[in-house]
């Protein structure tokens, strides 16, 4: 009878296993763009809504009788959301350069239309299923009240490692950056910081030493800067700090180098409207959809002029390099070594 009895326990078990509520991945906001009643394109971003607005805007008035159903999400559920959940997106957008890339990688994505992948710099594209749609730096932010009496901005990570570390009292509990555990694009830069420079190490342990606060997402970080609860924001995307035009704080393009993201995007291989999503990247990805979303986001075009322009800014290129990271030895190593900084005795 106990045979029975724990059987049927076992069998129990797994049967509720099988029914029980899988936890989805999820969403930080959504929007309904064009008429009710027709089936949208879907479109799964970590971009907020109002910075692709206008090309979204754009793009409808273009093609009437469409709709665009956008979701906004963090950057590790995006890709859990079709690496794991496998939902059914028409077009994925992601700032987490590296997921996209394993996405991509795993089979993820099917091909892109050939014209558009061919208005992009190779750089800004990989293979034939990963296309980059926007670029932007990943700037240092200072509050307004962030410098002690008489100290000049940092220009260099050199720089900023001296100001923390010869003003503790004045930035204890007061500097934010992401953490990486928890985001993708936190992780990437954090990543590409140690490989480009070995003053991150050094960075992380001031910080550490100082209780730096750690972030999910930039806007969280630009919103304690505005009210006043952190001083200095590090490694903060562009976009955001732009998008309140620089009010109540400074935005600083690191000398030194200024890691430049390119937001990517590609078409899931269980894409419902494979045709609707290819027509979207090329709309995003010509003269006008581009212009629009430096409109939207204030921010340049993906171009390598910038670059010419602009020596300082390193973009983060689209190659397999950006999968050795993910790597899970790499990654736990990784981030026991960021513990071990930002943890001080």
């Amino acid at each position: 009878m106990r045979i029975l009895v724990l059987a049927l326990g076992a069998a129990l078990g797994l049967w509720l296993a099988a029914f029980a509520p899988v936890r989805a991945f999820e969403i930080e906001d959504e929007r309904q763009f064009g008429p009710r009643g027709v089936t949208p394109l879907e479109v799964l971003s970590t971009t907020d809504i109002s910075i692709l607005q206008p090309v979204i805007t754009a793009w409808l008035e273009a093609n009437p009788g469409m709709g665009l159903h956008y979701v906004m999400a963090s950057s590790q559920e995006v890709y859990r959301a079709i690496a794991e959940e496998d939902r059914q997106f028409d077009v994925v957008i992601s700032s987490a350069m590296d997921l996209q890339m394993k996405l991509a990688n795993d089979g993820k994505a099917q091909a892109l239309p050939e014209d558009a992948m061919a208005r992009q710099p190779g750089w800004a594209r990989w293979r034939d299923v990963l296309v980059a749609v926007a670029q932007e730096p990943v700037v240092l932010v200072l509050s307004d009240g962030a410098l002690p009496k008489g100290q000049e901005p940092p220009r260099t990570r050199r720089e900023l490692i001296a100001l923390l570390r010869d003003n503790p009292d004045w930035f204890r509990g007061k500097v934010g950056t992401y953490d990486p555990a928890i985001s993708g694009a936190g992780y990437l830069f954090a990543a590409q910081d140690a490989r480009l420079s070995d003053t991150f190490w050094r960075l992380a342990e001031v910080m550490g030493r100082l209780d730096a606060r750690l972030y999910c997402c930039s806007s969280a970080m630009i919103d304690d800067l505005r009210a006043g609860r952190l001083l200095v924001g590090y490694n903060v995307l562009g976009s955001y700090a732009l998008a309140w035009g620089g009010q109540g704080y400074r935005i600083i393009e690191l000398e030194d180098f200024t890691l430049t993201l390119l937001r990517t995007a590609l078409i899931p291989r269980r894409a419902p409207n494979p045709d609707g999503a290819a027509d979207f990247l090329r709309y995003l990805l010509s003269p006008l959809g581009q212009s629009l979303i430096a409109e939207g986001a204030g921010l340049p075009t993906v171009e390598a002029a910038a670059f010419e322009r602009h020596p300082h800014l390193r973009p983060i290129r689209l190659d397999p390099g950006l999968l050795a990271a993910l790597d899970s030895v790499s990654r736990r190593r990784f981030l026991e070594e960021w513990r071990a900084a930002m943890v001080q005795p």
